[in-house]
């Protein structure tokens, strides 16, 4: 049986740009001869669709799209994902679906057994899961039809990182507990062994797995293990794309009965795979690129559709001199060319004058268009208003702040003007411990690296220059820095990075306790206050604008922590 897998990038609550994408694939699938063209999960309402699932004129015409496409299916069969109606009178009232269609009409329909409610995943706020299931027949092939999360009963660990690991290759690594996530997937139904059990030969899944460091590994691991286990081939496809802040990886892969990868769609981006399952290609070759290479085209990847879905054409950056800005404006100008990026150098009263030089050079280096907006001025005029109110107290956060809130100001007012998106360029670092001006450099719609912590800014802006000096090298060589205050550094208030991130990926990340962090080898009174920290910023968080989620566990609607709280 010839499969094709289209690994498309859909738009969540676009029916009819969706529908126009899945026609597009199955056309080409038909001129391949496959016999069935396999869509991502939801992929009518693209993934995830969240309260659109509450609408019902929205569910009532992702199923007339069913029928619409079922027509259409001439001469070859198709399975897609969609949004079923629960008409049993108990439940929740909708399934997590795939169609399977042929001959013009709907031959079967498999719903999602297995819901997720982990970290970004809420389907059990939205569907009833599947009540039985079994396999369909397609060109003479038992097929057993799984979505996503159904094969991911016995998820292999992510990769351990080690307190002391300081390869750059290694850079991204997380921290691996027994009482991790992964202990989460714990179910008590297995549907790939109860459709093999039933007589599937072949098993395939329709996917929409988001993005995190080490993903697609772990998922090859798991497919390949699925595929020995039962001596079936296993065919997998994937949604591509960024949807709000999540990101999809595509990476969709057919696997042989002995669990060997005989081939794998193109990371990152849309693509069709033909595979025949009686003549499977050779095993590519082993992927060999690093992982912030991953990282740093999924980041692109997410930037260039929440800027496409949202309809903006053009973004804007305060441009400081500084590593994050840079990186930031580098992703940027990859995503939607330079032309499209406008970055702004906005010196103040303790800038150095290094600090727009190296915000000129990165510009150029770039050919985006550079503006100068300094704000000693306004600077000038705020401590003027407040004199009175301000006198006989030191200079201070206040002061400091007020300049961090003119440069949002004027980055929010050229925004209003010219329509352009504002990229807040804080990194993950810097959210965790409160290291921001909320209404200041937290201004913006989209936070690219707002899921990367700082020494990973650092392996990004290393990575930008591996061909030639786009960053230059003294803005990676120069101590980090606000500029809100004479000789000021993020040393003075923070640890340094090397010793922060991995406390702040234990805490976060891995749930750690602070004598879990401690016991790893970390200094006890550091460790209690970037704890402290953490907590108490909680607050600056919950206004921050969304970001781009490449970790597990990010800063956004997989980490639901509370506010007004006193755990200690």
């Amino acid at each position: 049986m010839k499969i094709a897998l289209a690994q498309i990038n859909p738009t969540v609550g676009d029916l009819a740009g969706n529908m126009r994408l899945i026609a597009d694939a199955v056309a080409r699938g038909r001129r391949a001869g496959a016999h069935l063209v396999v869509l991502p999960e939801l992929a009518v309402t693209g993934y995830p669709p969240r309260d659109l699932l509450e609408k019902p004129h929205f569910i009532k015409r992702n199923r007339q799209c069913i029928d619409d496409l079922a027509g259409r299916t001439e001469g070859v069969a198709v399975l897609v994902g969609f949004v079923d109606e629960n008409t049993a009178g108990r439940g929740r009232r909708l399934f997590n679906a795939a169609a399977l269609l042929a001959e013009k009409r709907v031959a079967h329909v498999v719903h999602k057994s297995l819901l997720p409610t982990y970290d970004v995943f809420d389907e059990a706020r939205y569907f009833e899961p599947a009540r039985e299931t079994a396999p369909a027949e397609v060109a003479g092939v038992s097929v057993g039809i799984t979505i996503c999360e159904d094969v991911w009963v016995q998820a292999p660990p992510r990769r351990p990182y080690a307190a002391d690991d300081t390869d750059e290759t290694a850079t991204f690594g997380v921290i691996q507990l027994a009482r991790a996530a992964d202990s989460r997937r714990l179910y008590t139904n297995n549907p790939p062994d109860a459709l093999v059990a039933a007589g599937a030969g072949v098993l395939v899944n329709i996917s929409a797995s988001p993005y995190e460091v080490g993903k697609p590994e772990r998922r090859r691991s798991l497919l390949s293990r699925l595929a020995a286990r039962h001596g079936v081939p296993v065919v997998m496809v994937n949604q591509v794309g960024g949807n709000d802040e999540l990101i999809f990886d595509g990476h969709s892969a057919a696997f042989d009965a002995s669990g060997v990868l005989r081939a794998e769609a193109a990371g990152f981006a849309e693509d069709l795979l033909v595979v025949d399952l009686d003549h499977l290609p050779d095993p590519p070759p082993a992927r060999e690129a690093p992982e912030v290479a991953e990282l740093h085209d999924a980041l692109v990847l997410g930037l260039r559709d929440y800027c496409r879905k949202c309809g903006f054409a053009d973004v804007i950056i305060g441009l400081s001199g500084g590593i994050d800005s840079s990186v930031t404006a580098v992703l940027a100008c990859e995503a939607l060319g330079p032309e499209h990026v406008v970055g702004v150098a906005m010196p103040g009263p303790f800038s150095a004058g290094e600090s727009e030089r190296n915000a000129r050079d990165l510009a150029a280096a770039l050919g985006l268009d550079c503006r100068v907006v300094p704000i000693v001025d306004a600077y000038e005029a705020y401590l003027k208003t407040l004199a009175p109110e301000f006198a006989g107290r030191p200079f201070g956060v206040a002061e400091e702040n007020i300049q961090a809130r003119i440069r949002g100001n004027i980055l929010m007012a050229l925004s209003n003007k010219f329509g352009y998106l504002v990229l807040s360029p804080g990194n993950k670092s810097e959210l965790a411990v409160g290291y921001c001006t909320l209404y200041g450099d937290m201004s913006g719609g989209l936070a690219v690296i707002s899921d990367v912590v700082k020494t990973s800014v650092y392996a990004l802006a290393r990575y930008a220059n591996r061909e030639r000096e786009i960053i230059p090298g003294r803005i990676i060589e120069r101590p980090p820095t606000a500029e809100l205050r004479p000789d000021q550094t993020d040393q003075d208030t923070l640890p340094p990075y090397d010793e922060l991130d991995p406390i702040i990926r234990a805490y976060v990340e891995e749930a750690w306790s602070a004598d879990d962090i401690i016991a790893r080898g970390h200094d006890a009174e550091t460790v209690r206050s970037v704890i402290r920290m953490i907590d108490r910023n909680e607050y600056k968080r919950r206004q921050a604008a969304p970001g781009l989620r490449v970790t597990h566990k990010a800063f956004g609607v997989g980490r639901r922590m509370p506010i007004a709280a006193r755990y200690d």
